[in-house]
C-alpha cells in the first residue's frame, strides 16, 4: 500500500522545479561557485535531487543518501548560504507552482534546510559554539 503525497505535486513538477532551481543556482554569484566546486554532472545531480524530493513528497523509494553528511563534508558550505538557497528556491516554487503546493513545498524545504544548516553549523563549531577554522 502506498502513502498519499504530502501535497499535490507530480513527479514532472518536481523535476521542473529542480531543473529551474539549478538553472538559477548556476547564475547566482554567491551559490554558483560553491556548487561548481562539487557538481561535475548537472543532469545526474538534478536527477538525484529530484529523487530526494520525490521521496520526501511522494514517498517514492528512489533516493538513498545522506544530505546532511554531503553538505557537511563539502566543507565549502557556510551557514548563511542556506538563507540564500531557500530564498532562491522559494522564488522558483512561486513561479513554477500554484500557490498552495508552492507554500507546502516551501514549508518542507525550510524544515529540511534548518536540519541541513544545523548539521553544517555543528560541524563547523567547537565547544561553546566557537567556530572551527579549517
Amino acid at each position: 500500500m502506498s502513502l498519499p503525497p504530502k501535497f499535490a505535486v507530480t513527479r514532472a513538477e518536481i523535476e521542473r522545479v529542480v531543473a529551474t532551481f539549478y538553472e538559477a543556482v548556476r547564475a547566482h554569484p554567491g551559490l554558483a561557485p560553491v556548487f561548481a566546486a562539487h557538481v561535475t554532472d548537472w543532469p545526474a545531480h538534478e536527477a538525484r535531487v529530484a529523487d530526494f524530493w520525490a521521496n520526501a513528497i511522494l514517498f517514492e523509494k528512489g533516493y538513498d543518501g545522506n544530505p546532511v553528511a554531503v553538505h557537511r563534508d563539502a566543507r565549502t558550505v557556510r551557514p548563511g548560504m542556506f538563507e540564500t538557497w531557500l530564498e532562491l528556491f522559494d522564488s522558483v516554487l512561486r513561479r513554477e507552482l500554484d500557490p498552495e503546493p508552492a507554500r507546502a513545498w516551501s514549508a518542507l524545504a525550510h524544515r529540511i534546510g534548518a536540519s541541513l544548516r544545523a548539521g553544517v553549523v555543528e560541524r563547523m563549531s567547537g565547544p561553546g559554539g566557537v567556530p572551527i577554522l579549517r
